[in-house]
């Protein structure tokens, strides 16, 4: 009896709508102008200046559009962007391309091909093309870095560095992985990395606009045009000088990167439906590797509990930002890129998911503008700085006389705590553009997030000018 009551009980939650998971919406029927509204909507809620977006199905192109602005003129689809660690994706694709070709194999030794190739610990030998590509190779990634201009450069300053952990144990990222995977395309195929991108990914791909350059100072209107933001609006700039090359090298346009996605999630086919890579390599690059949980070759996997699940590449530069994703159970791709990076929230990953949303049948909304409110919480900080400094220097006679009986040496201890900003202020513009040589300049430092940097300097004037009006009136002056 309780069988039977139990079965007539299923019965009736299906027969009067019980739950069921939302079914993607057609792409015949997916209102790309509501795509574009709500694109439109998150730039203006969040402060943003210019989009590129698009959205695939199953290999074809549903929709390709710029929004808001870039430059003096109006985003189109055919606007260039910095695309970041998108390009890893690409990068990954041509190494796998050469794996299909049976040059290469993922579990060779990556010295087997890119003979200059070391490492200060000499243990170069025991790093793989599969830990490269996904994360595990145990190569570091250094904060601050000397500059290197191409790929050349950029492999030949490994060997100052020392692995930091057994290759295939620990999933690190670093971007020197894929500079030295790059490197490994320029050797086997005998051709400067991006000749041969253009060569067998863009052109088969009909990505006539897009370029693979060296460094985010290339001469490219998809480099020039970016912005960081700042108190609910964007600054523009140049981004800090970096050598890019196969980790985030790629330029390219809306129209161009939806034809990227939309082989993504036709089984590695171009348009003309050749085999750009094989559906079996391409099976595995979206797939976990060991020791890298949420990482294939080339690809990052979404967080478990992310409905839908997903998978692609998020990518920035310091005035560029981008998010690739694909999701294998709608068959749907979406790319976003901006012409603007932000220090504090990932907007083109935001973006991208409310697309997403849309393309399951559901409501897309701009959300809080938590990086303005963020920037603005910094900058009610920083007038509080300045008019706590105004009162201290208008009582520094009256601080310093209840001090009168102090000695030298406690006054000076009783001074130090506002010693501690200006020096660091000092550190951060004086001495981190000049470690090792790097690239970066006093205005990277001061623009990487402006309302922090604005904090940090109002600090550093409020502390020089206590001690100075204090000392000043312990001399007696």
């Amino acid at each position: 009896m309780r069988s039977l009551l139990g079965i007539l009980l299923a019965v009736a939650v299906v027969a009067y709508g019980g739950p069921v998971a939302s079914a993607a919406v057609a792409p015949d029927r997916l209102d790309t102008a509501r795509i574009d509204s709500y694109v439109d909507d998150y730039l203006d809620r969040h402060g943003l200046v210019g989009a590129g977006i698009a959205v695939v199905h199953d290999g074809e192109v549903v929709h390709a559009a710029g929004r808001g602005e870039d430059g003096d003129a109006p985003a189109t689809a055919a606007t260039p962007f910095s695309t970041g660690s998108v390009g890893k994706a690409v990068t990954a694709v041509a190494v796998l391309q050469l794996v299909d070709d049976g040059v290469v194999g993922l579990d060779d030794p990556v010295v087997r091909h890119v003979p200059g190739f070391e490492l200060a610990d000499g243990r170069q030998g025991e790093v793989t093309v599969r830990q490269l590509l996904s994360h595990t190779s145990g190569i570091p990634s250094p904060v601050i870095t000397p500059p290197a201009h191409d790929l050349a450069e950029g492999v030949a300053a490994l060997r100052d560095l020392e692995l930091a952990s057994d290759p295939g144990r620990v999933y690190s990222y670093s971007n020197a992985n894929f500079h030295l995977s790059a490197r490994l395309v320029e050797e086997v195929a005998g051709a400067p990395f991006g000749e041969h991108l253009d060569d067998e990914v863009f052109a088969p791909l009909g990505m006539s606009d897009t370029v693979a350059v060296d460094t985010t100072h290339a001469d490219h209107p998809g480099t020039q045009h970016g912005h960081v933001t700042a108190w609910g609006t964007a600054l523009p700039g140049p981004a800090l000088d970096q050598l890019v090359a196969g980790a985030g090298g790629v330029v390219t346009t809306a129209e161009d990167m939806a034809r990227f996605a939309a082989m993504l999630t036709d089984g590695g086919r171009t348009p003309d439906g050749g085999q750009l890579v094989s559906a079996d390599l391409l099976a595995q690059a979206h797939t976990p590797q060991l020791a890298a949980e949420r990482y294939g070759l080339g690809w990052q996997l979404s967080s478990a509990g992310t409905e839908p699940a997903r998978g692609g590449h998020a990518g920035s530069t310091t005035r560029y930002s981008a998010q690739l994703h694909v999701v294998p159970e709608s068959g749907y791709g979406v790319v976003v890129m901006l012409n603007s990076f932000t220090p504090t929230y990932e907007h083109p990953y935001e973006l991208s998911s409310g697309i997403i949303d849309l393309t399951e049948g559901d409501d897309a909304t701009p959300g809080a503008p938590v990086a303005t409110l963020i920037d603005w919480a910094l900058g009610l900080a920083t007038l509080v700085v300045l008019g706590v400094t105004a009162l201290g220097l208008r009582r520094a006679g009256a601080w310093a006389t209840r001090r009168a009986g102090w000695s030298g040496w406690t006054y000076a201890l009783r001074l130090a705590p506002q010693a501690v900003f200006p020096a660091l202020a000092v550190v951060l513009v004086g001495v981190v553009p000049v470690l090792q040589n790097n690239s970066s300049t006093p205005y990277d430092v001061l623009t990487f997030w402006p309302a922090a940097a604005l904090l940090v300097l109002a600090l550093a004037v409020s502390g020089v000018a206590l001690v100075g009006a204090r000392t000043w009136r312990r001399l007696g002056r």
